[in-house]
């Protein structure tokens, strides 16, 4: 059985439904065979259920089997007979055993036994046993209908919760996952209720079903277990395998089959339950425009409307929708996304408001404008939208798809109108700033000339057309000096205001940054990054009314407790919020041997700053997890550093080593590490920028070839973005900034050594 298992499973020319029916014929052949010589008499049957029983094998899915009998008949040896040959055989067993009563009894409390059921195909035994369970259980779930499609509905999204959407997961769940096979699966278990009915819509999710399948029985493969999850490690052989020619086109193909399929259910769901209900409840018709009738929850457009001749429609079918919270009828999409209906260039004055609107809305458009991009309507009033459709990103930092991203950015940025001038540019601005990732090259600098040909289409003049495309080029501006440079350094400031300019401008992208931010992930935007972002704000805004940035007050670093600590002369451990003070003699390498023994503890590093003076020597480091930190075993760890009594490179390389490897990949892309550097923002230190792969002991090791080279830190700034580090560093040597070249080099030199090789 194993021999000839294997060779369909290594047989890559099988896929999908094909590779499914194969292996389940394989199996049913075999079990067959096993029950030939078993007299199992009338009265009982072996029976697949479930996956198996709807022929949807992949190669290490369970084996769903019930063994059913009827009143009297003993099954003891004859279960026996079975399942150990399944079991001796290294296939997974799932298994039931029980009369059809005691089954369909079961079925009314066990919604897992409830759909098994409704995939009954005999395998071995009394036929009329299989037809009469078959029966059974149909009539079982047929006869509380919409309380079965509730029971599914529930069930399905309590999963769902748990594993996160298909599209826009890292490592999506090609089954559990919202718009996975498991929505499949409930829309048949749905009709099988009688409530729903199989149309046109559910038929078209038979090519985003077969992606999903396809996928999942190379992820077997690859991984030589049941794996359901498409982790990131997986996904170059699962491509390989599946002949895309790169991994980044196998998770657009899986996230475009995952929305098609989480719109079809959401919209059939709707049908099922909530629209059922309304309907009972005769909710009143509203009819707007004498074009759009409103029923319940349902939009739609009267017969006599004509979208080929109005194109406004497009839009004021959206806004009536998202008002309301409507599902738009799937006629009425068709109508609109007619191939006759021509969108003007540019958009009428209507078009552009109606758009606007929309897209203030916020996050109550995102439906409407996901089920324009399922009927191809987005692409065809926004052509340059159609390579950003489905485009992951594939890092743990970017929670959507690009074009979704876009999406919510916008619908962000809609909660945020009320601290810019123009309400329409920040969200039209929100929705196209990252439009340039769907094409090859710079994406800002693609972005900006491909806002200069949307903006005119769209019906902007010149004026906001420019302003639009400068959001685009400086949308990374605020939160890319907030997070890497001093903001103290009145140098840093001048660069922004110089940049910007005007402050309506800078508004507009302080509220891009925010929105952009909050619709990247969790780990884009917290309360630190926003007290920085606004800080460098507020400092720019005054500078370009004609102040002088010192002139508003922030956090001051050192301050004026930290500065009597020094005074004291003495060894000192503070822990004050997310920062750890350290104040010792101003020995070479302090600041290194801080940051190591940091490391040793566990502490992750978001942001640290030096400070020296009449012979003392000021660390302060701010770390995410100051609730883990050990006081008296940091003391202790330092003091004994200090003293020259810790071998601290040897232990920071042991924990490398150690905990490294346990590490999860966060990005599809590799990493390179890469040294920048700047000696004209600071007036007074030189910038040096390294971004690499986040690694454990990172900042120790670049601060100790520092120490090497007699440079001195007098700020640093770490910033996280999934598997990549970008730490900034202001500088000095011998207190000067450092100018001259082959002693750049050698600082780039050693960093590197420092990074790539230890």
């Amino acid at each position: 059985m194993k021999l000839a298992a294997d060779r369909l499973i290594n047989d890559y020319s099988l896929r999908g439904w094909e590779f499914a029916h194969a292996y389940t014929a394989h199996l049913d052949e075999w079990i067959h065979a096993q029950c030939a010589s078993l007299d199992m008499g009338d009265g009982i049957a072996l029976v697949a259920v479930g996956g198996y029983g709807r022929r949807e094998m992949a190669p290490y899915s369970d084996l769903d089997v019930a063994l059913v009998h009827r009143d009297g008949v003993e099954v003891k040896e004859i279960a026996e007979q079975i399942w150990y040959p399944l079991w001796d055989a290294g296939l997974k067993v799932g298994h039931r055993v029980g009369r059809i009563d005691e089954l369909i009894a079961l079925s009314h409390t066990d919604l897992d036994t409830a759909t098994a059921l409704l995939d009954v195909r005999l395998l071995a035994g009394d036929e009329s046993v299989a037809f009469d369970l078959a029966l059974a259980s149909h009539e079982a779930w047929h006869s509380d209908a919409l309380h079965n499609a509730t029971r599914v509905i529930e069930r399905v999204q309590e999963l769902q919760d748990e594993t996160g959407e298909v599209a826009f997961t890292l490592g999506p769940d090609l089954k559990i996952g919202r718009g996975g096979l498991r929505d499949v699966h409930a829309l048949r278990w749905a009709i099988a209720t009688g409530v729903l009915e199989e149309n046109a819509a559910i038929r078209s999710l038979q090519e985003p079903e077969e992606t999903l399948l396809r996928a999942r029985i190379a992820l077997h493969r690859v991984t030589g277990r049941r794996n359901d999850r498409l982790m990131l490690d997986f996904q170059d052989d699962v491509a390989e395998l599946m002949d895309y020619p790169d991994a980044d086109a196998l998770m657009a193909a899986i996230a475009a089959a995952g929305r098609s399929i989480a719109w079809v259910a959401d919209a059939q769901w709707f049908w099922t339950v909530r629209s059922r209900s309304e309907r009972r409840r005769r909710t009143d018709h509203e009819l707007i425009d004498g074009e759009i009738v409103v029923d319940g929850s349902l939009l739609q457009l009267v017969e006599a409307a004509d979208p080929i001749a109005d194109p406004d429609l497009v839009f004021r079918v959206a806004l009536a929708a998202a008002t309301r919270r409507a599902f738009v009828d799937r006629t009425t999409l068709e109508r609109l996304a007619d191939e006759r209906v021509r969108i003007p260039s540019p958009w009428t004055r209507q078009m552009q408001a109606s758009f606007v609107e929309l897209l203030l809305l916020g996050h109550s458009a995102i439906p409407i404008f996901e089920a324009f991009d399922q009927m191809g309507l987005m692409s065809r009033l926004i052509p340059e939208w159609e390579p950003t459709r489905s485009k992951p990103q594939r890092n743990s930092y970017h929670q959507y798809t690009v074009d979704r991203h876009l999406l919510e950015a916008a619908a962000e940025a809609a909660n945020l109108v009320d601290r810019v001038e123009r309400p329409d540019l920040l969200v039209v601005g929100a929705l196209l700033h990252d439009i340039g990732k769907g094409y090859p090259g710079d994406h800002t600098e693609v972005g900006v000339d491909l806002i200069a040909t949307i903006a005119l289409r769209m019906g902007f003049n010149d004026k906001d057309s420019k302003t639009l495309q400068q959001m685009c080029e400086h949308h990374l501006l605020l939160p890319d000096v907030a997070t890497r440079r001093d903001l103290e350094d009145m140098g840093t400031i001048q660069f922004v205001a110089d940049t910007v300019e005007h402050e309506p401008l800078l508004m507009l992208l302080a509220a891009l940054t925010e929105a952009d931010s909050t619709a990247t992930g969790p780990n884009a935007w917290n309360p630190a990054r926003a007290e920085l972002v606004y800080t460098l704000v507020d400092k720019t805004r005054h500078v370009i009314e004609g102040g002088d940035a010192a002139e508003v007050h922030t956090a001051r670093f050192p301050t004026p407790e930290q500065l009597a600590l020094m005074a004291e002369r003495t060894f000192s451990v503070r822990i004050v919020d997310a920062g750890i003070t350290v104040v010792q003699d101003d020995l070479p390498g302090a600041f290194s041997r801080v940051a190591g023994v940091l490391t040793l503890n566990g502490l992750d590093i978001v942001a640290a700053a030096a400070h020296t003076e009449d012979g003392m020597a000021l660390s302060e480091f701010r770390v995410k997890n100051p609730e883990e930190v050990d006081v008296a075993r940091l003391t202790h760890q330092l003091e004994e550093g200090f003293r020259g009594r810790l071998a601290l490179e040897a232990r920071v390389a042991e924990r490398r080593g150690t905990y490294s490897k346990a590490r999860k990949r966060l990005s599809a892309q590799p990493i390179d590490t890469a040294v920048t550097f700047d000696n004209e923002t600071s007036i007074s230190a030189t910038v040096i920028e390294v971004s690499g792969l986040d690694d454990i002991g990172m900042l120790y090791r670049i601060a100790q070839s520092f120490n090497e080279l007699g440079i001195a830190i007098q700020t640093a700034r770490i910033q996280t973005i999934g598997d990549m580090v970008v730490d900034t560093f202001y500088v000095a040597h011998n207190g000067s900034k450092v100018l001259d070249e082959e002693h750049l080099r050698e600082v780039e030199r050693a960093i590197l050594y420092a990074t790539e090789t230890k």
